[in-house]
């Protein structure tokens, strides 16, 4: 059996999804359900393994403390380590940014000789940590000397993205992905990464970038009135609300509509990360809508920036986090067809519950499901 622990601040079960799917063709492969990434869930992942599993890609957190990465390690022995990227999230437990980079560490520590690590070699942080590890080292990203990168990237919006992919500096293809969102492209070279260092070819891989079941965590569903849902509401920080809103622009609706939330645990820099926020939401959007108190900050700047020819900023409207339901009904009452919808902000805000309200006459319909993908069981 070889394990694959995934950790990183941003995009860790997509990145685990997508590396499942890829490796499936070749391996008997498992990976972890939902998010279960703790010193609870992965215990209980593991039990589920079954006899013929050759693989397991396994989520492994470190959110909360310095040494638990390296505890879910030695619960897991992973051979292979994948670290996406190191932002400034969870500050309210970490404390700084360098902790939160030295936990992540420690799932490269844990990678024995004879194993290898898959490094985001455009994170500064996360590149540094190749010396740490034991075994072999791969780096992906766009960056030059990435031994996986990409270049030529295009986004063809729900279509997917196409890039050329170079093999340690050699082989260059041609490839499309069906991912979406700003992040597609790093999801794609993790995986790449991942099923090059175990010698799988790339027409291999390319087929399991085809399997319907990749299930990346950014949904675009049908919404009211004709409009689509970007359901991208399990949590958010700066550099995910950002992709989001890029594949917001990509999407080139009648009319960007963007409900944004309180981004948590950000500490003391939460006002300067929310008025960042604001700034692209004022470029791409052409209505802000805000949910909790740190969010109206990304009203206040999205209101001061011009977009489009006219140089008009968005239209503004911010609601408090005791009014869930009148946010829907305004929804509600707002979209119309070619409009689309971006929902996002931190898992504690429970902004999922908004897309279910807005869906809740097309979810009673048969044979509803996302543009992308089966919507998964709530």
């Amino acid at each position: 059996l070889t394990v694959i622990g995934v950790t990183g601040s941003v995009g860790k079960s997509s990145t685990k999804e997508v590396i499942a799917s890829v490796l499936a063709g070749k391996f008997g492969t498992y990976r972890s359900p939902g998010n279960l990434n703790n010193e609870i869930g992965l215990p209980l992942s593991l039990l589920e393994l079954g006899e013929t599993t050759e693989i397991a890609v396994l989520e492994m957190g470190g959110a909360y403390a310095t040494g638990e990465l390296a505890l879910l390690a030695s619960i897991a022995k992973p051979r292979i380590a994948v670290v996406t990227n190191v932002h400034a999230v969870h500050l309210e437990r970490m404390g700084s940014i360098e902790a939160i980079a030295e936990t992540k560490a420690e799932l490269v520590d844990a990678v024995p000789a004879d194993g290898f690590a898959v490094l985001n070699g455009d994170d500064q942080r996360v590149r540094a940590m190749a010396s740490r590890c034991a075994g072999r080292v791969l780096t992906y990203g766009l960056d030059e000397a990435n031994d996986i990168r990409a270049t030529k990237v295009e986004t063809e919006a729900l279509e997917g993205t196409s890039f050329w992919l170079h093999v340690e500096g050699e082989e260059r293809f041609h490839v499309k992905v069906p991912l979406v969102g700003g992040h597609a492209v790093e999801l794609a070279l993790a995986a790449i990464a991942v099923g090059h260092g175990l010698g799988m070819y790339i027409a291999e891989m390319l087929e399991g970038f085809k399997d319907p079941a990749i299930q990346i965590r950014l949904l675009v569903l049908p919404g009211p009135g004709g409009s689509r849902i970007i359901d991208d509401t399990y949590n958010a920080s700066t550099p995910s609300m950002l992709s989001a809103l890029g594949l917001l622009a990509s999407l080139k609706p009648r009319r960007a509509i963007a409900v944004l939330g309180d981004m948590r645990e950000l500490g003391d820099l939460a006002e300067d990360e929310h008025r960042v926020i604001g700034r692209r939401a004022g470029q791409v959007a052409d209505h802000v809508v805000t949910y909790g108190t740190l969010a109206r900050l990304i009203g206040e700047e999205a209101s001061t920036i011009g977009r489009g020819v006219d140089g008009d900023p968005p239209s503004v409207t911010s609601f408090d986090l005791d009014q869930r339901e009148e946010l829907v009904a305004f929804l509600l009452g707002e979209l119309r067809e070619g409009d689309v919808v971006l929902l996002k902000g931190s898992r504690g805000l429970r902004m999922e519950e908004m897309v279910f309200a807005l869906r809740a006459d097309i979810d009673a319909e048969p044979g509803s499901q996302s543009d992308l993908a089966p919507t998964p069981q709530r």
